[in-house]
């Protein structure tokens, strides 16, 4: 499909910003700098870039407040103070999204008691069960299941593969990429006497005895309820609750591969990157921030606007507001401490062996035997 060209003015419109020069100028897509030709729009958002601009071909730019287009040799520009925040707003004007024709294709299943709204697009080989509401304008790709009783909202973009299971509860402009699964029963098993975790829990340390015993499986009664505005990477999972609903906030984004356990309360607008692992009965604060391959432990409670670094793992409860790294996590100036600490350790020993050495070559020797 050919991208429809745009104008720098309507560019700069959509993002806010300030153009300058022949702002009639039509363009097809973005490119970077060095590689950029007559019909692309280069982002040469810093000074750096200003090289790039010379190896191609672009005739406008999107550059840093301050710049003079004329200078740089460009007909047109839109000026920015904000690269990633414009960033967003260009991509968003060039992006055409999935190609999903309007209407309901006729290799698709929809359960006749399935509430669909205006102007929804239903790809092939998607199924709805029984008493779902779609709402209006939602995008629904192939391959894509919804169980009985599901609620999703207006605007909705559902991708290849994505798993809606039973009664869950989405909000609007939800978006859903290749390989989501929604409402999956919560890993929850029990043994008719106390398991050997739970005897180390218990005791931090000692187990007790050993003994035959068999996991009993825990139904999830709950659901999953969703905000709007939320989005969800490839292959990430949220379990439904045990009895009380999983809940993700209005505004959040979970990144590729995060997995919500059962009865986690997220809040509202946090970020979850790559393989972050939240277990069960577990609450994360509005506006936290958790790196990537972030994990907490169940039953914790970490407070509003936290940041945790990549790779951190949360034993215990974290106060609102605070940044914490390592494994188990802590302050993230304590973590740089015993990082440095840790380095200096080998020559700390190699220092502590010569001083040995030279302690016990001076030692005198015993007295004499008679």
């Amino acid at each position: 499909m050919t991208p429809n060209s745009l104008t720098i003015a309507e560019i700069a419109a959509a993002i806010g910003a300030r153009a300058a020069g022949k702002t009639d100028l039509r363009v097809l897509r973005a490119a970077e700098p060095h590689t950029a030709g007559p019909e692309d729009l280069a982002l040469a958002m810093d000074p750096k870039y200003a090289g790039g601009l010379e190896q191609g071909q672009a005739r406008a730019a999107v550059i840093w407040d301050g710049a003079d287009h004329r200078t740089l040799g460009l007909e047109a520009a839109i000026y920015i103070s904000r690269p990633r925040l414009a960033m967003a707003g260009i991509a968003r004007a060039f992006d055409p999204g999935p190609e999903i024709a309007p209407g309901i294709h006729p290799m698709s299943v929809i359960d006749p008691s399935a509430e669909i709204g205006e102007g929804a697009a239903i790809g092939p080989f998607v199924t709805i069960g029984a008493g779902v509401k779609i709402g209006p304008g939602a995008r629904i790709a192939s391959h894509v299941s919804i169980a009985e009783y599901a609620v999703i909202g207006a605007d909705a973009l559902l991708l290849q593969g994505v798993r809606i299971c039973h009664r869950v509860t989405i909000g609007d402009r939800f978006i859903a990429h290749p390989g989501v699964v929604i409402g999956a029963d919560g890993f929850s098993f029990v043994t008719p006497e106390k398991s050997g975790v739970e005897q180390i829990r218990d005791s931090l340390g000692e187990r007790k005895d050993f003994r035959e015993q068999t996991w009993t499986r825990i139904a999830s009664l709950g659901g999953v309820e969703i905000g709007d505005d939320v989005e969800i990477g490839a292959n990430s999972c949220v379990d439904r609750g045990s009895v009380r609903a999983t809940r993700i906030g209005a505004g959040s984004k979970l990144d590729n591969m995060v997995h919500v356990g059962h009865n986690v309360q997220v809040g509202r607008d946090c970020l979850l990157c790559g393989q972050v692992g939240i277990a069960g009965s577990s609450t994360i604060g509005d506006r936290t921030v958790l790196g990537g391959q972030c994990g907490v432990s169940d039953n914790i409670s970490v407070g509003a606007d936290v940041i945790a670094g990549g790779a951190s793992k949360i034993f215990t409860n974290v106060p609102a507001g605070r940044v914490i790294l390592g494994s188990p996590a802590v302050k993230m100036e304590t973590q740089i401490e015993i990082n440095k600490s840790l380095r200096r350790l080998p020559r700390f020993m190699a220092k502590m062996e010569a001083l040995h050495k030279s302690l016990t070559a001076k030692a005198p020797e015993g007295p004499e035997q008679a």
